[in-house]
């Protein structure tokens, strides 16, 4: 599938558009992103990159391998646990996948998660570009918690010293 998107008339980078959020009324933990990579994009799936860690991470800290399950069913794992997943960005332009090439981002109605999600305890940004939100979290009267990056752009920590900080924010929202 191939994302939709408005070419821009100066001929500049596309406007991109994000994924919709995963969210249930029993979530607990909303883990944001900044805005997909490109194979995210072209997968309409979050962290689709093969060396993205988000997926091992969630499958060593809830014992079941999630990489190998169709996407569909890793939604269903993440959210009968009480986890949702969505970005801080619902748009903007840029060229590849890094962060640091993000323009004329356009924020998601972060505001909203009190009433998407009413059980919600914590919110976790994924990364630094993710965590320039969080002035638009912390209103939201719940914890807000900066997570090392899952990106393959982050490999300054290693897989087990990213999964001791992650476990430990899942386990304080009850969710390992």
């Amino acid at each position: 599938m191939t994302q939709p998107s408005v070419v821009d008339p100066l001929g500049d980078a596309d406007v991109l558009s994000s994924l919709p959020p995963v969210l249930a009324p029993h979530t607990r933990l909303v883990v944001l992103g900044s805005f997909p990579g490109v194979a995210s994009l072209r997968a309409q799936q979050y962290y689709a990159h093969p060396r993205n860690q988000f997926w091992p991470l969630l499958s060593a800290m809830w014992g079941i391998d999630l990489v190998s399950l169709p996407y569909a069913q890793r939604l269903v794992e993440a959210s009968a646990r009480g986890l949702g997943l969505w970005d801080v960005y619902a748009s903007c332009r840029r060229a590849g996948s890094l962060d640091s090439a993000i323009r004329d981002a356009v924020f998601n109605d972060l505001a909203s998660l009190n009433q998407r999600a009413p059980q919600l305890q914590a919110v976790a940004h994924n990364g630094g570009e993710s965590a320039r939100a969080m002035r638009h979290t912390q209103v939201l009267g719940v914890a807000v918690i900066r997570l090392p990056s899952t990106s393959p752009a982050n490999a300054s920590w290693s897989f087990d010293r990213k999964l001791v900080a992650w476990r430990a924010v899942f386990s304080d929202c009850g969710l390992v």
